[in-house]
């Protein structure tokens, strides 16, 4: 008779499949935590052996694989769980497949010296090392060792000319506090014939023309618009430069220098602005300090439509700004939508009631205490009110009558010679077309001077946006049926300045 071996079989079965299928769920947890979850095998809860200090990171999926060992990221070193967080793998993923793109473009190959400018902790430039570019170096303001040292965009630590690639992603541009000094640097760090690719969240045709202002000795090769990689930046507008010798106009046109001859053309991109502007009011306002008042409730700011980043600086010139609270204190600072710029504000008062008030504002706010005018002479300057305007606010400021510089007729009112001055001269000797100008005019009545001036010099191209209050024989306030005898205009030459300036491709809205 022969031994039963049935029982003792079926048990070895039993066992060895059990054992089979636990090594089976320990491999899909490792698969999971280490390629899926993006965790190291240092992970307590899991792995049941301490990672070597040999044992290097490698980013799947990416083509070529990229390795950061023992002399890059110790086991102490608390970027180490970064360096394998989903966060980076598909940072690393997206950058990987953007450089691979420009490979194939001819904008970088794997012998480019390559540098990536803000850069916090160097995806960029372990794509760049992963895809086979061996030379790349990362800056930020905090160094992250052995992929970022120290520098910032602003001020970048190399010497001219020293790279063939130079790369700035994140939007990192866009929220510079210095953009104009960030796009010099990468310029003058990067190689003649060299190619620089930012990566920015702004799409509209503003914001991009005053890249291009920045980028001036650069050439416009590629634009590309693609989707991001996380939410925080869902969209990526890519834009790739090659350095030229020399300063390139990316087809605007330039303000002349000079006194005479040199009217200027508004660009496309401001004109497109103008389309977008609140209506002008046609019909004259019987009620006009009511419905002007109101209509800034339907003004459409610049900022609002357009990302105004990419500016060298941001400056608002109050012209007429009588008291600091008149409008720079109540209205600008309060109401103008700034987009988190900080702006340097200029005050031009011809009244010396009003200077004392910006002794306090000095670092704020540069008060130039002269009139507004179409050159520069001495002028008679002239206190005056219109009836019952002294019984419209007991405030002192408010009840001072306005000051008009044009010839006085009569002796009625306070008279004082003040300086005037050329102010379309004076701005564009104050102001570039890389800066962002917004600008404010309330001078009673000689907004009809300066505003042609400003055509004939080319100065008027220069301010982005104006707010313009129009004097004209209005219906009064205090005496129903009557009109201002103070101004000779009537409402239909001041709509005609209006639509003048906006036909010009001006944005200018109807102040109050």
């Amino acid at each position: 008779m022969e031994p039963a071996t049935g029982k003792p079989s079926l048990f070895r079965n039993i066992l060895a499949r059990a054992l089979l299928f636990g090594v089976f769920i320990l491999v899909i947890r490792f698969a999971y935590v280490v390629t899926i979850t993006g965790e190291s095998c240092n992970r307590g809860d899991f792995c049941f052996f301490s990672m070597p200090q040999s044992l290097n990171f490698v980013i799947p999926g990416a083509g070529v694989s990229a390795i950061v060992g023992n002399d890059a990221v110790s086991r102490s070193d608390p970027l180490r769980e970064l360096y394998t967080s989903k966060e980076w793998i598909r940072a690393v993923h997206f950058y990987s497949s953007v450089f691979q793109d420009l490979i194939s473009d001819g904008y970088l190959s794997p012998h480019s010296k390559s540098l990536c400018v803000e850069t916090p902790f160097g995806q960029e430039v372990f794509a760049l090392k992963e895809i086979g570019v061996e030379d790349s170096i990362g800056i930020f303001k905090k160094a992250a060792k052995p992929l970022v040292i120290k520098g910032e965009g602003h001020q970048i630590p190399f010497d001219d000319n020293t790279f063939d690639f130079i790369f700035t992603g994140g939007g990192r541009l866009d929220v510079s506090a210095r953009p104009s000094d960030f796009a010099s640097e990468i310029a003058r760090t990067l190689k003649p014939e060299g190619f620089a690719v930012v990566h920015i969240t702004a799409n509209d045709t503003y914001s991009m023309n005053s890249l291009l202002d920045l980028f001036n000795s650069c050439k416009l090769v590629k634009l590309l618009d693609m989707e991001g990689f996380d939410s925080s930046m869902p969209f990526v507008r890519e834009i790739v430069f090659r350095k030229e010798t020399g300063v390139l106009n990316h087809g605007g046109k330039r303000i002349p220098d000079g006194n005479s001859g040199n009217k200027c053309s508004v660009p496309g991109h401001k004109r497109e602005l103008v389309e977008k502007a609140e209506p002008l009011i046609e019909e004259e306002p019987l009620k006009p300090w009511i419905t002007l008042k109101r209509n800034i409730n339907n003004v459409k700011y610049l900022p609002s439509m357009v990302d105004i980043s990419f500016k060298r600086r941001y400056v608002y010139v109050d012209v007429g700004a009588r008291s600091y609270g008149s409008s720079i204190g109540s209205w600008f600072r309060k109401q103008y939508p700034k987009q988190n710029k900080t702006f340097h504000v200029y005050a031009i008062e011809a009244d010396k009631h009003f200077h004392q008030q910006y002794d306090l504002k000095k670092k704020t706010v540069t008060l130039l205490p002269y009139a507004a005018w179409v050159r520069n002479e001495t002028l008679r300057f002239e206190i005056n009110r219109d009836p019952g305007q002294e019984e419209v606010s007991e405030l002192k400021d408010k009840g001072r009558g306005m000051g008009r510089i044009q010839p006085v007729k009569s002796s009625g009112g306070e008279v004082d010679e003040i300086q005037g001055f050329d102010f379309a001269e004076w701005l564009k000797n104050t102001v570039t077309e890389t800066d962002f100008v917004v600008m404010k005019m309330d001078v009673e009545g000689t907004e009809f001077d300066l505003i042609p001036r400003l055509f004939e010099t080319g100065a008027i191209c220069l301010i982005d946006e104006i707010f313009l209050e129009c004097h004209y024989n209005r219906w009064q306030r205090c005496c129903p049926g009557q009109r201002s005898t103070k101004y000779e205009k009537n409402y239909g030459q001041c709509l005609q300045l209006f639509t003048s300036l906006r036909d010009g491709g001006v944005l200018v809205h109807q102040w109050w």
